[in-house]
């Protein structure tokens, strides 16, 4: 099959389309026909060697996310058969024709959703359902604050905040962003390039905080957050060491946490796509739902594909169409 392989550790030049052996399924694993793949910030990080894939996923293919349809299945499957038209969260592999993973693993495609849309759902689906909802315990009525907005997990992270009934405060680079922020839900959009976050919002206003920049944001959301509210972090694109006043921390009773998503097990993964079959994917249909495509590409323009994608001029997502 053809596939997009990281050559040597670098830049966006170093993806290089080159044949693959086809994986199999086995066991509990289907063979996806791959429509579409999703594009995330992990896969520049696998890229440049700073994010090794877990153990059993291709070490030199990225791709976290694709939707497709099931052509062969393994002897133990008993949810899905061939035919299925199905998005599926992957620990690797992604920019291919084909893909094996777990059947638990995979979502039915929402009802309305192209392959395209579907592609860009999983990896922030399922980080801003666990970290958010899980995690962070965000409920009706509660504020919450997402960093950096325009992005794949901020467009999501938006959607589903306020769908839960949430006053949802963002941050983001451009007038730009702050609008498409606007369009997807969001009530209070900060500027961070003018305008320092903190003293936008206020002392003791935000009930859950997902973050991924970390530094010197560290502090501030400390101070934003209300007693007994939940600070989540998902990256640290800013720094991850950070200084702690510990009674802050007490004073406050705040609730401080952290996950990676990629390298969890099957079983934790299959548990979170039961509860997003429950809780989330009734409300992903068209009208209510945005899946925010901001622009595709062919698995040969992949060079070109992370180059916008290290940019980061762009809002929602961006996708390889097979």
């Amino acid at each position: 099959m053809k596939a997009v392989v990281i050559t040597k550790f670098g830049g966006p030049e170093v993806l290089k389309i080159k044949e693959v052996d086809t994986p199999t399924c086995t066991g509990h694993q289907v063979l996806i026909a791959v429509k579409a793949a999703g594009m995330n910030r992990p896969d520049v990080f696998q890229r440049k060697g700073n994010y090794a894939a877990p153990e059993g996923a291709p070490a030199d293919i990225p791709g976290l996310e694709i939707s497709g349809e099931i052509v062969s299945i393994g002897e133990l499957v008993d949810e899905w058969k061939i035919g299925d038209q199905v998005c599926a969260l992957l620990s690797g592999g992604g920019y291919a024709e084909y893909v094996a993973v777990d059947q638990g693993q995979c979502l039915l495609i929402p009802k309305g959703l192209t392959y395209e849309e579907a592609a860009a759902l999983p990896e922030t689906l399922f980080t801003v359902y666990h970290n958010v909802f899980q995690r962070g315990e965000l409920k009706y009525g509660n504020s919450f604050l997402v960093h950096g907005g325009s992005g794949g997990i901020g467009s999501m992270a938006i959607q589903l905040a306020k769908l839960a009934g949430a006053k949802v405060y963002t941050t983001v680079g451009s007038g730009d962003k702050a609008t498409y922020c606007k369009e997807l839900g969001a009530s209070v959009i900060i500027n961070y390039k003018e305008q320092d976050f903190m003293e936008i919002i206020g002392d003791n206003k935000i009930d859950v905080i997902l973050d991924s920049i970390g530094g010197d944001y560290f502090a501030k959301n400390l101070e934003v957050l209300k007693p007994d509210g939940h600070l989540i972090y998902i990256n640290a694109m800013k720094g991850a060491k950070v200084e702690l006043n510990l009674f802050k921390l007490m004073q406050k009773r705040i609730y401080l946490s952290g996950s990676l998503l990629r390298s969890r097990s099957i079983l934790f993964k299959k548990n979170v796509r039961d509860d997003i079959n429950k809780q989330i994917l009734p409300l992903i249909k068209p009208g209510v739902f945005k899946a925010n495509i901001y622009k595709t590409f062919q698995l040969e323009e992949a060079s070109a594909a992370h180059a916008l994608l290290d940019s980061g001029d762009f809002t929602g997502k961006l996708v390889f169409v097979l």
